[in-house]
């Protein structure tokens, strides 16, 4: 990282090349792993509860759940590396720190779905896994925003303007 960029300069460049190259960071991308997931995890918990063969769409979601959570993880480290570029004091910071306790929260909620859906067995979709579910993508959404409000609006990690111009020439 350059020692003498300024804190929005900063912001736009890699700590790691781990986190992704300049321009192109990781964590976006890997958070599609986890919400897709996530999202087909509901649908599938819905053909249980309306359809027949509950068995099989709730060993599904089950795993569609694990799936998210495992992955959200991963997602979560190359978040940090972002993270870590970001100055503090800024709105970017603070917004940054919101979307990540509201993503920790969610992963908490899908853990807890998961772990009262095993314990009640696959027999039957239980209903207060399903509302927790229902809670944890509509607050999955409400960080989902932030996090576009942190590459799009702040241009965390994104390429700088002198570079984005290259394009409009």
């Amino acid at each position: 990282m350059e020692t003498n960029a300024t804190p929005l300069q900063q912001a736009k460049r890699p700590r790691t090349a781990l986190a992704g190259p300049y321009g192109h960071p990781f964590h976006p991308i890997l958070v599609t792993i986890p919400i897709g997931a996530w999202i087909s995890s509901l649908i599938f918990a819905l053909f249980a509860l309306f359809g027949d063969d509950d068995e099989v769409w709730v060993q599904g979601s089950q795993l569609l759940i694990a799936i998210g959570v495992i992955m959200a993880v991963v997602a979560a480290i190359f978040g940090l590396m972002d993270l870590s570029v970001i100055p503090s004091g800024t709105p970017a910071k603070r917004t940054a720190f919101t979307h990540m306790a509201l993503n920790l929260t969610v992963v908490a909620l899908f853990v807890v779905a998961y772990i009262i859906q095993a314990v009640s067995g696959v027999d039957d979709l239980n209903i207060a896994s399903f509302v927790l579910v229902i809670l944890a993508l509509a607050l999955l959404t409400v960080s989902g925003w932030l996090g576009g409000k942190l590459a799009y609006h702040y241009g965390v990690r994104v390429a700088a303007e002198e570079t984005q111009v290259e394009g409009y020439r």
